[in-house]
């Protein structure tokens, strides 16, 4: 018999983070705990409220409805939540969890017995050009070799100016530029500004165009002189042959997976199976998780042991986040087993 209780919890960033959406200052996460009387499982549901596709009014219903139904197992579950896939990921944790030696640790690996890393990306929020130029050359004092910045919110010159800047300094070969518009290009000028961005080594755009625009995002992705990363666009896309229709018709250069938004790790496998069909290579990134959900995004990208540098840098964004394994050195993710995990929700 298992007993399943959940909990909603405010992360604070440090300081006010520019999207093309607006600036965040806080992040909504809700926790399911799972307890069978021996042990607790915890899984994090990350919602980001103004993109994940369950962003709704019933959000804490459908967490009520899962305590109810609990014992009814996880493949119950994860059937009549398919609308809500940060629950469906935050289900899949918690019964990992429940079962685990370690709570904490859902993929036993070399990563999470400390004797290995993963390649990550140094992000560069959006702000005026001297914050995001003091970022960056913060990144690369910190050894990152792979930098993703940030565009669309500010003017495209400015942007243009700063990469330019950058390439100044750094060759391709020596800093990997990755840049994410959220959707902030238009269809008739995307074409020309990611021009613009190619004749800088830009290593990949993410979702240069609003997702839902099959039609203008595939002959993008046909004509673009610029490796164009499907990363919305995976968003609200429930059945396999819905996601094997995507990457089909719009055939990506890449593709970004962000386990909360479309799933979890089944939503996350179906489309590595179909990408890997197709040829299209992946990476995966974390959606503004607590240390909770990025621990366990970044332990189930371990196991495909995928060379590109992953997205999952975003451990130090709050001020209350919770103490936990993961650390940041020199570009790669490390899981250091001197330090603990003191997860308080007080």
């Amino acid at each position: 018999m298992i007993v399943a209780t959940y909990q909603k919890y405010i992360l604070n960033f440090k300081r006010p983070s520019g999207t093309s959406r607006g600036v965040l200052k806080t992040k909504e996460t809700w926790f399911i705990f799972l307890n069978n009387s021996k042990k607790l499982g915890i899984g994090e549901c990350g919602i980001l409220r103004g993109l994940s596709i369950d962003d709704r009014p019933d959000y804490e219903e459908k967490l009520k409805w899962v305590c109810r139904n609990v014992n009814n197992g996880l493949e119950y579950l994860l059937q009549n939540t398919i609308d809500f896939p940060s629950i469906q990921f935050g289900l899949e944790q918690a019964f990992i969890s429940i079962e685990s030696q370690n709570k904490f640790e859902l993929f036993p690996s070399k990563f999470t017995q400390g004797n290995a890393s993963i390649p990550i990306n140094g992000l560069v929020w959006m702000g005026t050009k001297a914050f995001m130029k003091s970022q960056i050359k913060e990144k690369l004092a910190s050894g990152f070799s792979c930098i993703k910045m940030k565009i669309g919110a500010i003017d495209f010159e400015t942007e243009i100016d700063l990469l330019t800047s950058i390439r100044k300094e750094f060759s391709a070969q020596e800093i990997e530029l990755r840049v994410d518009a959220n959707g902030a290009f238009l269809p008739q000028n995307a074409l020309e500004k990611l021009k613009r961005l190619s004749d800088l080594e830009i290593h990949s755009i993410e979702q240069p165009i609003k997702q839902g625009q099959l039609e203008e995002m595939a002959s993008l992705c046909e004509k673009t002189p610029l490796p164009i990363a499907l990363d919305e666009e995976l968003i609200g896309v429930f059945s396999d042959l819905e996601k094997e229709k995507i990457i089909t018709t719009i055939k990506p250069q890449f593709i970004i997976l962000k386990p909360s938004l479309i799933g979890g790790f089944k939503g996350s496998n179906q489309w590595i199976t179909h990408a890997e069909n197709n040829n299209v290579p992946w990476w995966i990134t974390s959606a503004l998780e607590s240390n909770i959900g990025l621990s366990a995004i970044a332990q189930f990208t371990f196991m495909f042991q995928n060379k590109m540098p992953q997205g999952l840098g975003t451990g130090s964004l709050y001020t209350n986040n919770f103490e936990a394994p993961l650390e940041v050195l020199k570009g790669n993710l490390h899981y250091n087993k001197s330090k603990y995990w003191n997860f308080n929700l007080t």
